[in-house]
């Protein structure tokens, strides 16, 4: 079968970046778990230690 060689050239050049494209997807896909994956393992997690000067005590409600 005989292909013109600039519709050789022109598939080629899809096929490149229809690869080019699904490494993308695949990268920021890849980025957006790492990141929802690190975002809820902070979440639990207190952000300092430090404790409040005063002292108070818990006065039940009435």
């Amino acid at each position: 079968m005989m292909m013109h060689p600039d519709m050789m050239l022109t598939l080629a050049h899809d096929r490149r970046d229809a690869l080019i494209a699904a490494a993308d997807r695949e990268r920021l896909l890849r980025r957006l778990v790492r990141r929802v994956g690190k975002a809820s393992a902070v979440r639990g997690q207190p952000t300092s230690t430090l404790a409040s000067c005063e002292r108070s005590a818990a006065v039940p409600a009435q």
